[in-house]
């Protein structure tokens, strides 16, 4: 078999993986952006403090910029991990992001193709009867669950670093980890975050009831009724 010549691999890999490629390079070009914005502000505040301005390196290394995108990245992750479980029985009639009214719950074996039903193309641990079945079949969620706890507790210490930090320019006492995380600092972070989240996927399940977007599977089809659920365009 002739090997297609490296620009076609090429072109080919990019249309087959194009959907994560775009979000994986918007995501390095956000995180550029916000280190770039962070490093101006973050100076701006030592200067009205009264203290010498520090590199974009020692930025970019400092437990305030990994705070700031951890708290971000935790709360993505909660959004993930509650929607992926939230899902499996909570439905919404008419919306695409919801299953149909009548297949609430994990479904049937034959249903999912596990087991005795699994296919010849069928993940290897799909086909599993013991404890490697049980974990495969609710992977997506406990992945997405322990990134969040992850991040959330990396939050956690740098932000308690950060804000020691902040309390030692103003002359105040530092804090310990376990004090830190029942401060409003911390809940502030957490909170502000998630309830955005929360909101825009509230509002995805909604909105797709009676809006469209042509071609896309998040949307049904533009013709579907209002009523269909579980259809995707």
């Amino acid at each position: 078999m002739t090997t297609p010549p490296a620009p076609h691999r090429m072109r080919r890999f990019v249309r087959h993986n194009g959907l994560g490629l775009f979000f994986l390079t918007g995501f390095l070009l956000a995180l550029a952006g916000q280190a770039v914005a962070g490093h101006a502000e973050f100076n701006n505040q030592l200067t009205a403090d009264g203290m010498a301005p520090v590199s974009f390196g020692a930025y970019v290394s400092s437990s305030d910029f990994a705070v700031d995108v951890t708290e971000n990245w935790q709360s993505e992750y909660l959004q993930f991990f509650l929607y992926i479980f939230a899902t499996v029985w909570l439905l919404q009639r008419g919306s695409p992001e919801s299953k149909e009214l009548d297949k609430a719950g994990t479904e049937s074996d034959k249903d999912q193709m596990v087991g005795e039903h699994a296919k010849e193309d069928s993940p290897r641990w799909a086909a599993a009867t013991d404890w490697r079945g049980v974990v495969y079949s609710r992977s997506l969620g406990l992945v997405m669950g322990g990134i969040f706890l992850l991040s959330w507790l990396t939050q956690s210490v740098t932000g308690v670093a950060a804000y020691n930090e902040q309390q030692l320019r103003q002359l105040q006492a530092p804090t310990t980890w376990g004090a830190y995380l029942t401060s409003a600092d911390f809940w502030s972070r957490s909170l502000q975050n998630w309830q955005s989240e929360l909101l825009a996927v509230a509002s995805m399940a909604v909105f797709a009831i009676y809006l469209r977007q042509r071609g896309s599977p998040e949307s049904k089809p533009v013709g579907a009724a209002h009523g269909a659920t579980g259809v995707e365009g």
